[in-house]
């Protein structure tokens, strides 16, 4: 299991961009392999402490992070670093940030090229019965698409992209400074390597809008609180043509005045009287898909619990259903007839007789023993 990024950096999870730049800068000082030649464990601690700067640099990639962990990573394309020009670009990149310059390892520039859209969560709340049987629910969320004005280029019409002349199509300047390269952000295009001359007046440029739309969810049975569906390409439009984000569906489902649910067991109390226990009875009992009969043998006491297999939540891994637990309460009359109370009267005057007969004329024979 990996370990957490914001333990590797050793900051809180509240810890603001700057704090974040200082703990990665103290830990990459520290383990760089200049300064470590040939130890194997700094240079693994350096990995590290890149990976996780790389992620919670970025605010986008930070949220995916802190949403889902290192899964919502994985989701939106970050599949940590596979080589020494990762982590050098990385590095580098904390020096521009700190002082303004590139060491030769770093980017270059902004990439006018295609880029992903975010993703986006909605939270949804069901009832105990519909996470127990499954169900389709219709959500509306806003979300950036292509503007259909432009195409998503932001030019309008009678417009014309031109490369930047500025920085050539890069997004950045770069000038020489001794040993060192500047490199700032394009002050001509402001980083996009490319000049609308009439941006579109619909998307002011952007080349996406917020819009409303209405998507389907299907929700399986077994789902509980805290689940994530993940619908693919339902999140925001791609810039420039770039993919659509996913959407994450995050599950809450409501308690049941009746039902109880403990894993994939359902749980629940039935009231029956002292005449049905003492007697025995077949009830009709509830379940999550309707009635069914239990029978209740002669003798039952209360708290006795009584298993119905199979009826309880579906497993989400495709294992076996769980069950319904059902607890007898045996509950005691508080209104009763005369011929109810007479019974009583008879029955209990019955019952001292056998007491008398067996336990405590064993009792007493034991006390005047000693």
């Amino acid at each position: 299991m990996k370990q957490d990024y914001y333990e590797i950096l050793g900051v809180s999870k509240q810890a603001s961009a700057q704090e974040i730049k200082k703990a990665y800068r103290r830990l990459a000082l520290r383990y760089h392999p200049d300064r470590n030649p040939g130890d194997k464990e700094a240079e693994e601690l350096f990995k590290q402490a890149a990976e996780a700067y790389e992620v919670l640099r970025d605010p986008e990639k930070r949220r995916l992070y802190d949403l889902y962990g290192h899964q919502g990573i994985s989701g939106a394309g970050f599949q940590g670093f596979h080589g020494t020009d990762d982590i050098f670009s990385t590095f580098s990149d904390l020096f521009e940030d700190f002082f303004g310059f590139s060491t030769g390892h770093g980017r270059r520039g902004a990439s006018p090229g295609p880029e992903r859209g975010s993703d986006l969560r909605y939270d949804i709340t069901i009832d105990f019965l519909e996470a127990a049987t499954g169900t389709e629910k219709e959500i509306e969320i806003e979300r950036l698409e292509t503007c259909q004005e432009c195409g998503g280029t932001g030019a309008g019409k009678n417009s014309q992209v031109i490369t930047c002349p500025t920085c050539h199509g890069s997004g950045h300047v770069v000038r020489s400074e001794g040993f060192f390269q500047v490199s700032t952000t394009c002050h001509e295009c402001m980083g996009r390597g490319t000049i609308i001359t009439h941006p579109c007046q619909a998307c002011g440029g952007e080349g996406r809008r917020p819009q409303r739309q209405f998507i389907k969810v299907r929700i399986p049975a077994g789902v509980d609180t805290g689940a994530r569906l993940r619908l693919r390409n339902e999140g925001e439009a791609g810039k420039r043509g770039g993919p659509r984000g996913d959407l994450y569906i995050v599950i809450h489902v409501e308690s049941h005045e009746f039902f109880k649910r403990q894993g994939n067991d359902v749980f629940c109390e039935i009231p029956v009287s002292i005449a049905q226990v003492c007697l025995g009875d077949t009830i009709e009992v509830p379940t999550l898909d309707g009635k069914e009969q239990l029978k209740i043998p002669p003798g039952t006491q209360s708290g006795e619990v009584f298993r119905l297999k199979g009826k309880g939540f579906a497993d989400l891994r495709g294992f076996a259903p769980g069950d319904q637990l059902i607890k007898i309460k045996v509950v005691t009359p508080t209104k009763l007839t005369e011929r109810q109370k007479e019974l009583l009267r008879e029955f209990m005057e019955i019952e001292k007789e056998k007491k008398q007969g067996g336990f405590f004329k064993k009792l007493f024979k034991k006390v005047e023993f000693h």
